[in-house]
């Protein structure tokens, strides 16, 4: 077994406007059969969630993994780090100095997949059909900032924003920005079930079983022009019930890649190198985790009950008994490695205290143990969730403070119950939409955030945010964003735990694998080709 370890730039740096066009998809590397890449996401259809897959409703990495792959967007994150560049356009940037009027320009000639033309028209219908429709996900918060949308010609589209907005290209390229066939994506509904149809890189064929996706047959599209070139015909994802069986699947040479999500102990064992025809990739990750309280909640809605379990929370301790070295403690909602972060809650509170917790509840007049449920999801961030929580647990109730008690769900039961504000308390994980701070704030902190938690603070919306998108230059930022993680850190509506590195592992013939996932866990199967060596 041979580690590798990818060293990209430092993220979320400067911002600026893009106006060269970028290049053509070339051919790429052809050769053998279908890669196969193993994952632990599921994608069901259930009655909250009818139509998994439609890019004005999905915000999850699982589904955008496989939106990325199909329905291509103006703007697309580059290979490597950097700002986002053009995709479906041939070119876009500011047109005046106050962020506020976006121009693009689409490829000559483009097509969806069918062979339709792509105009700027779609790209209107598209983006407005995902603000209309306003899906309880709330992935249309990310077009927020968008007043109105003008066409010229087949080929030009202008946004009007509402507000400065510097990091508008990089929400242009998340799929809720998607540009989708009027002709496959009704104006005032949602498209049900596993149908995906776009202009991006691939075809997408699922094979469906008991109304959850088993795999999905990604296939060269040969009308494809964008920013990517792709380097293999076709890449099979198969879906796992757990990291063991993908672990399985790829020992028996049945998968080629596992990619999201590994278990600590099989990333341990192949960093051991106990399997010589498998590479491990560890790459730079902002992938994060914490608790969200339902802060109209009796339980928790006096806030000294969530500082007292910020003060208490061992992030170190937590960190080193399920994750290792594969995991660093967390103290604010922005990760340690992007342009704005502050330490706030270490600022805040310091190392671990039951006595400085004792203090919170006892001015406050909380009577303890103060009884609180914990939930988490039992499929959807790995397995050392359910031992992450356990410790949680034990740290709380240790203090004499708590009594807590833990429930696991399955994702299906769990996002739509917190949506629909049944849990008091519960665990989540963040893949960021793209790697810049705001979007580690904005979409837990602004109108319509995809959470639907009812904390509100007016001077976060409406000063706030909007000051801290006005830059390009997001180091221009650091006190409006500073003075967000602050107020964080004395409100407790999210209490961060953890930010993780991320990895991928692939059978030694496989090749461009330590491109394959970008810093947003972003997915790129167009980067996999098959090879001597990986």
């Amino acid at each position: 077994m041979n580690r590798k370890t990818l060293v990209l730039p430092a993220v979320a740096g400067l911002l600026t406007p893009v106006l060269a066009a970028c290049g053509g998809s070339g051919s790429g590397s052809k050769g053998g059969d279908a890669i196969v890449v193993g994952t632990t996401d599921r994608f069901t259809v259930t009655k909250d969630a009818p139509a998994p897959l439609d890019p004005a409703y999905a915000y999850d990495v699982g589904p955008w993994n496989l939106l990325r792959q199909t329905v291509q967007t103006l703007m697309a994150e580059p290979k490597g780090e950097g700002n986002p560049v053009p995709d479906a356009a041939e070119s876009c940037g500011f047109t005046d100095s106050g962020s506020e009027r976006y121009a693009c320009k689409l490829r000559d000639g483009l097509t969806f997949a069918n062979g339709d033309p792509v105009t700027a028209q779609d790209v209107k219908y598209s983006i407005e059909r995902a603000l209309r429709l306003k899906a309880d996900t709330g992935v249309s918060s990310l077009l927020n900032t968008i007043d109105t949308i003008e066409t010229q010609g087949d080929r030009e589209v202008i946004f009007h924003l509402n507000t400065a907005d510097a990091t508008f290209p990089y929400k242009l390229s998340t799929p809720v920005a998607g540009i989708v066939n009027p002709k496959d994506y009704p104006k005032d509904s949602l498209r049900d079930g596993f149908h995906l149809d776009g202009s991006g890189p691939y075809t997408f064929q699922a094979d469906v079983k008991d109304n959850a996706v088993v795999s999905v047959t990604f296939t060269k599209n040969p009308h494809y022009k964008g920013a990517v070139t792709v380097n293999n015909d076709k890449v099979v994802v198969r879906s796992f019930a757990d990291a063991d069986a993908m672990g399985a699947a790829i020992d028996k040479g049945d998968i080629d890649v596992m990619s999201r999500t590994m278990s600590p102990a099989q990333v341990q064992k192949l960093d051991a190198g106990n399997d010589q025809n498998v590479d491990l990739v560890e790459m730079p990750g902002l992938e994060t985790r914490y608790l969200a309280f339902n802060t109209n909640a009796p339980t928790v809605k006096s806030k000294a009950v969530r500082q007292a379990m910020a003060q208490i929370i061992n992030r170190g301790e937590l960190v080193a008994k399920v994750y290792g070295t594969q995991a660093e403690p967390l103290y604010s909602l922005v990760p340690a490695t992007v342009t704005g972060h502050s330490n706030s809650f270490f600022n805040t509170y310091g190392n671990p205290s039951a006595a400085k917790a004792k203090d919170l509840l006892t001015k406050a007049g909380i009577t303890t143990p103060v009884k609180l449920t914990m939930h988490y999801t039992t499929d959807h961030y790995g397995s050392a969730t359910k031992q992450e929580f356990e410790i949680l647990q034990k740290q709380l109730n240790d203090s004499g403070l708590f009594d807590i008690t833990i429930q696991g769900h399955p994702w299906s039961r769990f996002r739509p119950a917190e949506q629909k504000g049944q849990y008091d308390v519960y665990g989540m994980g963040w893949f960021p939409d793209f790697p810049d701070p705001d979007n580690f704030l904005a979409p837990f902190l602004d109108k319509g955030n995809f959470l639907g938690s009812p904390y509100s603070n007016s001077t976060i919306q409406h000063t706030l945010i909007p000051q801290s998108r006005r830059d390009a230059n997001r180091l221009s930022a650091a006190d409006s964003l500073t003075e967000i993680q602050n107020t964080v850190a004395d409100d407790v509506p999210f209490l961060p735990l953890w930010q993780g590195k991320q990895y991928i592992a692939a059978r030694d013939d496989i090749t461009g694998v330590s491109y394959a996932v970008n810093s947003s866990s972003t997915l790129q199967l167009w980067e996999l080709g098959r090879g001597v060596n990986g």
